[in-house]
């Protein structure tokens, strides 16, 4: 196996922490929106793991022959990272932008939150 094959390997695990992070926060944003009782919450996270483990299973199977790679596991961890502060700075641009000095971003989450 080649450089090239392996590079391939560990930009698709990258792609691939980076997706099991977002689909995360939009199951998130989905809570903040739509009031959910605690055992739906539950049946989510478990819907949303069992979903990721055979996201990434498929994910190794098909770029690695199944075998787990230590650069694999790395590049899951450093995407979903990657998208953390991604998702961190488009929330602070959309603040800047949106809603400067306004606080209407802040005054929609406090309503939101205050009806629960």
């Amino acid at each position: 196996m080649g450089i090239t094959k392996e590079l391939f390997i560990f930009l698709s695990a990258i792609l691939s922490g980076a997706i099991v992070r977002l689909v995360y926060r939009c199951i998130s944003c989905l809570r903040n929106v739509i009031h959910h009782t605690h055992w739906i919450i539950e049946l989510e996270d478990l819907a949303y793991w069992v979903g990721t483990a055979i996201f990434l299973f498929v994910q190794i199977y098909y770029t690695s022959s199944g075998s787990v790679r230590w650069y694999f596991v790395l590049g899951i961890g450093l995407g979903a990272s990657a998208m953390s502060v991604f998702l961190v700075a488009v929330r602070k641009w959309y603040r800047k932008i949106v809603c400067p000095g306004s606080g209407f971003l802040d005054e929609t989450l406090e309503k939101g939150r205050k009806k629960r």
